[in-house]
């Protein structure tokens, strides 16, 4: 189990039976508002208020690598856009959605739906 502190600190609970085990994985600094698994569970999004994107790969990582920092807009939300996981898309409040290489965090793309969009 994957849990993320208000502090922005990504902590993972190992359960078995009616024991458990408590491991910090990351500390980003920044109040986590959603955790995102790939599609194949290898990688973990970690996505801010303030609108920056982590990568966190809980079986090679020690800590959360930065993808991307949308915090020029009012960011609302990312997943990965599948198939693979090579790919991150964002919206904004404005209602713009992005594209972003999750391999080195370049911007490729971006639609505007020209309506604001709300979580």
């Amino acid at each position: 189990l994957y849990f993320s502190e208000q502090e922005g600190i990504l902590i993972f609970y190992h359960i078995k039976d009616l024991q458990y085990e408590t491991k910090i994985c990351a500390d980003i600094s920044q109040p986590i508002s959603s955790l995102i698994f790939s599609p194949d569970y290898t990688s973990l999004l970690l996505v801010t208020d303030q609108g920056t994107v982590y990568s966190y790969k809980p079986a090679h990582s020690r800590e959360a690598v930065k993808l991307l920092d949308t915090s020029s807009s009012c960011f609302v939300a990312a997943d990965f856009l599948t198939p693979g996981n090579n790919y991150c898309v964002s919206v904004t409040i404005s209602g713009e959605v992005q594209v972003w290489s999750l391999e080195d965090g370049t911007f490729l793309s971006k639609l505007n739906l020209g309506l604001e969009v709300r979580v």
